[in-house]
């Protein structure tokens, strides 16, 4: 049974006799839009919203949603600028009936004559799916065209995806000029009983870009039911009123002239008679309404060269260029100004050469003003003129120039050790000799007036065992200090760190701790006035390259003071070397110095660090470690193996000793430097030659018989306050030289 319906635009052909174009404006009241679609005159909803009858759309409610209409054709959406519609177009199908068992036809026609529609021969294809389908389109109103489109395949798997070239699928073009056409379909051409996986073909018009041909189509009714029986297809439409152009429309000679917007222009239309309106070049909008075509803002998108200026005009655009540049038309560029620019130059080249002249000639004054109040703030007059008194005063001021060249301006290569007191470099002076020269991190108002003084005290000092200040630079904020190079590291790292691996032996390590005490007691007994160091310590006992011990970092050290009041100092030390009594009470003494000089004494009889930052937080002070020893009677728990195996027990008892009377608790009880440094002669014999009578030497024996120290329960190392940091990131004077860490 054969089905062949013809539907048309239903409601339009009724009227479609007479084309008579509409005077009538749209009123703003008019619907704009119906089921999200705009609806842009010469359309309209309703009566007077379009340009004349045929423009008309109808929004009508199905399922709940509302659609619009041309004819019996829901609309999609509408171009002024392309002058097309796009529709949904009814599919042509030929299937097969099982009750039946023949193919039976269910076709669409699309019949548009007369009226200002013709379908798109650029935007739409004839289209038939299917395999041995032959289909044929033609337009019976007086063209006398006729087209067909064979599709073939004997096995679904010939079928490629996506590809329509006559396996499955297959597409034809269509000519200009079409308003009618009908599908049809050859029903001999079915023979091979491809219905078996084939049992729809298919036949539509419809719009190229938004077909893709799948596999599914063939074995299924997928094509159909996925678009509801309907697909897009394009349709132009234009003003055609009986084969009007835009010369005869102008005329007024067959109606009212479409394009009334001013700034509009008026185009003859590219498939068949009409003209369409469009608005000029430079404008945008609707050329069908009064003032529908508006400039557009061509400067949104930046049409102008890099570095021009877009000016917006009526119509258009202009482009200009900065100052010292002229805008080319031509090559759409921004190119110098080659005279303007030359001029500018010069006068601006002489004018910068004149402000930074004397700009720098300022700022070299200003800074010698600096310089010179940094020197005269760091006593730099006082050390001056005690150096024209005091004739052959080794001591050198050094100027900054020198010493950033002495570093290669202080590269990183040549730093030897960083700290909370500041950064020591490596250095070159005059005469190739090798310094160390360190950039101190911060000096206080009171320090800044004593410094010279203290320098001058300290350059004095000359002794084998004590790190020997070459001099000073003064005209900096902070003052940078030059000591004499040592070589060989500290003890620090010849008992815990890289050097650790020398195997020093323990006699070695005690004439190290002999040297370094005879250093101490020359700062505490023999300097004028007196030095409490202040931060002895492991690492700031430096080796040269005999491994002869040298005390450094004395410049962290006060002078002793001359009255009470000047005892109160900021914290300083580091934390596992600091005097409990210090804590307490801010005065640093030479017993301070004592105390640190005991744990340093533990370091090198157990090779244990004076602080652990892990464990049990009772075990993490070598101290209080050894004083708990001690009370038990268990030193040997501290005591490293090579140490218990190889040194006598009358020499380790009598270290033992002496380190525990250096950490009484009781400043007063400790004893001096003096007598530190003697006991560790003795001691040092002891080792060297452990037959000898050491009884023959009472001020010994007395040093170690005397008052019994304070118990372990009475220590408090690092107080609360103090974080148990390890010594770079303690708070420490900024005088100190830190020198070799």
């Amino acid at each position: 049974m054969e089905v062949l319906r013809h539907l048309g635009l239903i409601g339009l052909l009724l009227l479609a006799i007479y084309y008579v174009p509409s005077t009538a404006i749209p009123s703003s009241q008019c619907q704009k839009q119906c089921g999200g679609v705009e609806i842009h005159y010469p359309f309209g909803i309703g009566k007077n919203c379009s340009l004349e009858w045929f423009f008309s759309v109808k929004c009508q409610v199905q399922d709940d949603i509302s659609k619009p209409f041309i004819g019996e054709f829901e609309l999609l959406d509408i171009s002024l600028t392309r002058s097309t519609v796009r529709v949904l177009n009814y599919i042509a199908s030929f299937c097969y009936n099982p009750s039946s068992g023949l193919m039976e036809k269910e076709g669409f026609g699309f019949n548009a004559t007369n009226t200002p529609y013709l379908f798109s021969d650029v935007h739409n294809k004839y289209t038939v799916i299917g395999c041995d389908a032959l289909a044929y389109i033609s337009d019976s109103n007086g063209m006398g065209y006729e087209s067909g489109c064979v599709s073939k395949c004997r096995r679904l798997s010939d079928v490629t995806e996506g590809s329509c070239s006559g396996i499955g699928c297959c597409q034809t073009s269509i000519p200009k000029g079409m308003n009618f056409y009908k599908p049809d379909f050859d029903i001999g051409f079915n023979t091979t009983k491809i219905w078996r996986f084939n049992r729809c073909n298919y036949a539509v018009l419809m719009e190229t870009t938004t077909f893709n041909f799948s596999s599914t189509y063939i074995n299924t009714t997928k094509f159909n039911d996925t678009s509801a029986g309907r697909v897009p297809v394009v349709i132009d439409w234009a003003i055609r009123n009986g084969g009007t152009s835009c010369e005869i429309a102008k005329r007024n000679e067959t109606g009212t002239y479409a394009c009334i917007s001013s700034n509009s222009v008026c185009m003859d239309s590219m498939n068949g008679p009409g003209y369409v309106c469009n608005c000029s070049k430079g404008y945008d909008g609707n050329p069908y309404l009064p003032n529908g075509c508006k400039d557009i803002n061509e400067c949104i998108q930046s049409p102008c060269p890099s570095g021009g200026i877009c000016h917006n005009t009526n119509g258009g655009y202009r482009c200009s260029c900065r100052a010292g540049r002229k805008y080319s038309r031509q090559s759409n560029t921004c190119n110098p100004d080659t005279g303007l620019i030359i001029g500018a130059t010069i006068g601006f080249l002489v004018l910068v050469t004149f402000f930074f002249s004397g700009y720098m000639i300022l700022q070299k004054r200003k800074l010698k003003n600096v310089k010179r109040e940094h020197f005269r703030q760091h006593g730099g007059l006082i050390l001056f003129e005690k150096m024209k008194s005091e004739k052959g005063l080794c001591f050198t001021i050094f100027t900054e120039t020198e010493l950033v060249q002495a570093t290669n301006n202080y590269d990183k290569s040549r730093i030897l050790g960083k700290g909370g007191q500041g950064t020591v470099y490596k250095g070159l002076v005059k005469d190739n000799m090798h310094v160390a020269i360190k950039r101190c991190a911060l000096v206080d108002e009171r320090q800044k007036k004593e410094f010279g003084q203290e320098m001058l005290i300290l350059s004095q000092i000359n002794h084998k065992n004590i790190v020997k200040l070459l001099g000073a630079c003064l005209e900096v904020e902070v003052p940078m200090l030059v000591y004499e190079f040592i070589p060989n590291g500290t003890l620090y790292e010849l008992i815990h760190g890289k050097k650790q691996a020398l195997r020093i032996s323990f006699s070695t390590l005690l004439r190290i701790a002999h040297e370094a005490a005879e250093g101490l007691n020359f700062l505490h007994s023999y300097a004028s006035p007196p030095i409490h160091h202040g931060d002895v310590k492991s690492a700031n006992i430096l080796l040269d390259e005999n491994y002869t011990a040298k005390v450094s970092d004395f410049g962290a050290s006060i002078l002793a003071p001359s009255d009470e009041d000047q005892y109160v100092t900021v914290v300083q030390g580091t934390c596992g070397y600091l005097d409990p009594e210090y804590m307490q009470t801010f005065q640093l003494t030479n017993k301070s110095d004592v105390y640190s000089f005991g744990v340093i004494l533990l370091e090198v009889l157990t090779g244990q660090v004076p602080l652990k930052l892990n464990g049990p937080e009772e075990q993490r002070s070598l101290s209080s470690n050894f004083l708990s020893a001690m009370k038990e009677n268990n030193l040997d728990v501290l005591l490293p193996s090579h140490i218990k195996e190889h040194e006598s027990t009358e020499l380790i008892r009598g270290l033992a000793e002496l380190a525990k009377q250096c950490l009484d608790m009781c400043g007063t009880n400790r004893p001096a430097m003096k007598e530190i440094a003697d006991e560790l002669i003795r001691l040092r014999k002891l080792s060297q030659h452990p037959w000898v009578q050491t009884d023959t030497q009472p001020e010994s024996r007395g040093l170690l018989a005397g008052t019994p120290t304070t118990g372990f329960d009475d220590i408090e190392i690092c107080a609360s306050g103090y974080p148990m940091l390890d010594s770079d990131n303690l708070p420490m004077n900024p005088m100190s030289s830190y020198y070799g860490r």
